[in-house]
């Protein structure tokens, strides 16, 4: 089991998301406490970094976190549009 931890920026800006990519963030961050940062039956999963990846929530919509070497902590450090990603 994995340890999620989401800036209170990002916390902000969930709001403001569509209820459905809510709703599907909300099933990301499920997948994530249970089995870990490599999400390969996310749509468009993919490792963006040394130790971050990312994923679409929907069409417009993605997720990034990043995980530390032997960590159980997971840092979701953007979610929202996907022309704004920080990628």
């Amino acid at each position: 089991m994995y340890q999620i931890y989401i800036k209170k920026r990002i916390l902000k800006s969930v709001i403001k998301l569509p209820f459905s990519v809510q709703q599907k963030l909300s099933g990301l961050l499920s997948d994530l406490r249970e089995t870990g940062p490599l999400q390969y039956e996310w749509p468009n999963f993919s490792r963006i970094g040394e130790n971050q990846y990312h994923c679409h929530l929907s069409r417009k919509w993605v997720a990034c976190w990043q995980c530390e070497n032997d960590s159980i902590t997971i840092e979701v450090y953007y979610a929202g549009s996907r022309e704004n990603a920080p990628y």
